[in-house]
């Protein structure tokens, strides 16, 4: 069981458990080369808690490098979510990529000298790390450093293009289906997507769909807070009015941001870069409306509920203020990576217990289902509370229980099994 995760960590991201002070005092930026070494230096300072692994390359041939930690590198564990931290999608965003460096590093490190919740954390969640999503992107921007970086100077990958404008509209039909009483999750994509994105958001979304992902976080700069969707507005665009476009997971979203914005040392105080954020949090077509954004393509698309962290309002920080937002977000990091292990999870199974994939995990009151992986494994975030909750797919009857998730308790598992609704052979078909 998952239980006493909300004990507050004195001193620990501060204080070794030899005592000794872990200062990040010359942390510097890292070019695509440095980058990798770094990953490769971890994983070889922690050979049995990491993997390194490529989802693929950027439009001139850079690999967009993972880190896995997991006490099983290389397999996903049925009841053990998966959980992603993506940074630099905006090439000249460069906070992010250096945070998850410095977190990668940090992991390692405090699992070696035995840290609880570290090993914790390790042991009972499968967490991806993807530095950055656009190292062309960088590149440009690196060359001209953060003195000299303009607001758009290497944004988007080598082409240009806007990697958070890339993803399949997906809202669009979503919003549709919301008045004609359609599909809730896991939405199709449109004929030919492949050769509509670029090569960078291409690599992500099989990625998306090669791992089950629960909880996710994209990092980004230009402004402190903690965005949560949806991005897209339902109503058409009118000059200098912005709506709040909910979600049907409203209140877990908020719940997230929140988490990272209390956890971080000024997020939560609302003014930063000139701008207010109430608690440190926005919906992000309150704040303005995006289209083809990644977030919400999370959420549409997979299992996974995705927020974006906006983090420094300098967007190519000095190296000389580094430390400091290393230490400002470490915390929140580390909490908002943790919160991947409430609500509720279980496995699906037939009447002759064998897992069944593809199940449908639906919460009354709340329109959005998400499904069973392959191994029959379901994750589903939730506050406490008390839910209805329904397994169902074809060629079965639907099982149904009643689940009590409690303030202090992360994990309420479920184990529903499904019986066969008729032994035809075309039930099955």
């Amino acid at each position: 069981m998952w239980l006493g995760w909300n004990i507050v960590w004195l001193g620990a991201l501060l204080m070794g458990l030899n005592g000794t002070v872990a200062w990040a005092s010359d942390i510097q930026h890292h070019r695509y080369e440095e980058l990798v070494r770094a990953l490769f230096v971890v994983q070889s300072e922690c050979p049995y808690i990491t993997r390194i692994y490529s989802i693929g390359r950027s439009v001139e041939g850079r690999h967009l490098y993972v880190l896995e930690f997991s006490d099983n590198p290389g397999i996903h564990e049925a009841m053990e979510p998966e959980f992603k931290y993506v940074g630099n999608m905006h090439g000249n965003e460069v906070l992010g990529r250096e945070l998850l460096i410095q977190l990668s590093q940090f992991l390692c490190e405090e699992y070696r000298a035995g840290n609880q919740r570290i090993t914790r954390l390790i042991h009972d969640t499968r967490i991806h790390i993807l530095p950055t999503m656009n190292p062309d992107g960088y590149e440009v921007a690196a060359k001209q450093g953060p003195e000299f970086n303009g607001y758009l100077v290497g944004r988007g990958n080598s082409r240009e293009v806007d990697l958070n404008r890339n993803f399949p509209d997906l809202n669009a039909l979503m919003y549709y289906y919301e008045k004609t009483n359609g599909r809730n999750h896991h939405l199709p994509l449109p004929d030919n997507w492949e050769h509509q994105v670029e090569l960078e958001t291409l690599a992500v979304i099989k990625w998306m769909q090669n791992y089950n992902f629960v909880l996710s976080a994209n990092l980004h700069g230009g402004a402190v807070v903690a965005n949560y969707p949806f991005d897209k507005s339902r109503d058409p665009r009118i000059r200098g009015k912005t709506t709040y476009s909910a979600t049907p997971d409203d209140k877990i979203f908020k719940k997230l941001a929140r988490t990272y914005s209390y956890a971080h040392s000024w997020m939560h105080k609302g003014w930063n870069c000139g701008d207010f954020f109430d608690e440190g949090i926005t919906n992000g077509a309150s704040w303005y409306s995006l289209s083809k954004g990644m977030q919400d393509f999370n959420y549409l698309y997979t299992n996974c509920f995705e927020i974006t962290l906006e983090l420094s309002c300098d967007k190519f920080p000095p190296a000389s203020a580094l430390s400091r937002e290393w230490l400002g977000n470490r915390e929140a990091l580390i909490s908002f990576l943790e919160q991947v292990h409430h609500g509720i999870k279980g496995m699906v199974y037939d009447n002759n217990n064998n897992p069944i994939s593809n199940a449908e995990i639906s919460v009354a009151g709340i329109n959005h289902d998400v499904t069973t992986g392959v191994d029959g494994d379901y994750f589903r975030l939730l506050l406490p509370g008390t839910y209805t909750v329904t397994a169902s797919t074809s060629g079965y009857l639907p099982s149904t229980s009643t689940v009590t998730v409690g303030p202090a308790e992360a994990i309420q598992v479920r184990l529903f099994r499904v019986h066969i609704l008729s032994k035809k052979k075309t039930d099955y078909q």
